[in-house]
């Protein structure tokens, strides 16, 4: 049997047959490659090595998975594989087994992860029924699919959940409904709770602090109120423009931060738009929020829709087809909620029928969702468009940046906003960091004038008009 070499030094292999081979890449791969792309993409691998070492076969769980493999890793993997064997091997992907593959429950899909997610779950579990920390178990990183449009919020969450009190307090995250601020912050409490069952974690909505201020001060029973939230070594708290003029509440919250801060608990909120954006909150409540890291979490993008909608219909059960996803993705845009709302609807159309998942099925099946979707055009939707367009983030649409770079495509998303939607001036300017209508109004006059003037400018307005028009 021959011997390779990989970074100078031999490997021995025939000794340990063919999984000795396989595991020799594998190791390589794992300092190659990012934690996460290793642990999703390669980790779950497993290899079939011919006894005479003519040819290997990888085993992947799903189709879509087997054609990422096959697009983003195969020549890499078939490069190693013959360092390690010293001579060419054929790389072949299959799909495992159906008799082999883990039984899907409650969205747990890898054999080897399986007995580890079973005892955090119920360790996170037993932890809610004695400190009511109010968390989502099903809601982990392990759970969220990662993409560009989270990867920074994400890593953010990753270390608070890690080195709480430390870096990132308090972590601000912001972004439009339904694109994963909630499942991050319960996901930050369910690690920490892992790591430390014995930690006090609360996760909360704004409104609940509202409601418990409101009995705090009916019942005079500011005592308890101090113990449930002065002594939390984690506190989680969702849409925090729900304080907006609210002032005794803004005042308690305060408070709370600033006692929480005080003995090195961290912080971690949420809202749909940044810290500076937020109206009717107390200047030095936003000085707070803005003190730690703030970060964005974006619209997700087609690749990431299409990893969505794959991962959730394996935990309902069912194997979507690639075609199929990338279809749904194409038309579902806007955020993840929605994403899940049409999943929903194709398997419920595709039991109830008793047919196979396809693009009829799921065109038929969205009917309704499809017929609107071509009627109307969202704000939120132009400011995806043309953020791509102008290579910009999407949350520069709301930010106070004003670089031409910047405010140029943000005056064209305005003015496209009150030529394509049915929303008033006021409307528009909300739905962009909370400006001021006049500044709407400018914008309009402005990229309506000039497009009568610049060729180039009207140019562009018609590709990004036909974009949004489907």
């Amino acid at each position: 049997m021959g011997e390779g070499q990989i970074n100078g030094q031999p490997i021995g292999i025939g000794q340990e047959s063919g999984q000795g081979l396989w595991q020799a890449c594998v190791d390589q791969l794992a300092q190659e490659l990012p934690e996460q792309q290793f642990n999703t993409w390669i980790k779950p691998l497993t290899a079939q090595v011919a006894e005479d070492f003519s040819r290997v076969t990888l085993f992947v769980v799903n189709r879509f998975k087997l054609d990422w493999v096959r697009a983003q890793y195969s020549n890499r993997i078939a490069t190693l594989l013959e360092k390690v064997y010293g001579q060419p091997m054929r790389l072949e992907l299959a799909l495992t087994p159906r008799e082999n593959q883990v039984r899907i429950k409650e969205g747990l899909i890898e054999a080897d992860v399986l007995p580890a997610e079973e005892s955090y779950a119920a360790g996170v579990e037993r932890n809610n029924a004695g400190n009511r920390t109010r968390l989502n178990t099903a809601l982990t990183f392990e759970t969220l699919v990662e993409g560009t449009a989270n990867r920074m919020a994400r890593a953010a969450a990753m270390h608070v959940a890690s080195s709480p009190g430390q870096l990132y307090n308090p972590l601000f995250i912001y972004g439009g409904v339904g694109l994963g601020k909630t499942h991050l912050m319960h996901a930050v409490g369910n690690r920490l709770l892992v790591e430390r069952p014995n930690a006090k974690v609360l996760y909360i909505h704004a409104e609940q602090f509202v409601s418990d201020v409101v009995k705090a001060y009916q019942r005079k029973t500011f005592d308890e109120f101090k113990d449930k939230y002065h002594s939390l070594d984690l506190l989680l708290i969702d849409d925090v423009q729900f304080f907006a003029n609210k002032d005794r509440t803004q005042e308690e919250f305060f408070n709370a931060f600033e006692a929480l801060l005080a003995k090195k608990s961290h912080i971690v909120m949420t809202s749909d738009t940044y810290p500076k954006g937020l109206l009717d909150i107390h200047e030095r409540l936003v000085s707070r929020f803005d003190s730690g890291l703030t970060v964005a979490i974006e619209p997700p993008e087609l690749e990431m829709r299409v990893a969505i909608l794959i991962n959730k219909s394996l935990s309902e059960g069912t194997e979507m087809p690639e075609e199929v996803a990338f279809f749904v993705a194409k038309n579902v845009r806007s955020n993840v909620r929605e994403l899940e709302g049409a999943l929903r609807k194709i398997l419920a159309y595709s039991r109830f029928n008793q047919k196979e998942i396809s693009i009829q099925l799921a065109r038929e099946a969205l009917r309704d969702l499809l017929s609107i979707q071509n009627r109307q055009i969202s704000v939120e939707n132009i400011q995806k468009t043309v953020a791509d367009y102008y290579k910009i983030k999407v949350a520069d649409m709301y930010s106070k940046k004003r670089p031409a770079s910047i405010a140029r495509p943000r005056q064209i998303a305005m003015y496209l906003a009150k030529e394509l939607t049915q929303k008033s001036l006021p409307e528009i300017g909300e739905l962009f960091g909370g400006r001021d209508h006049t500044t709407v109004l400018h914008a309009v006059r402005k990229i309506s004038g000039e497009r009568q003037q610049l060729t180039e400018l009207n140019q562009q307005l018609h590709v990004l008009e036909q974009t949004l028009k489907g």
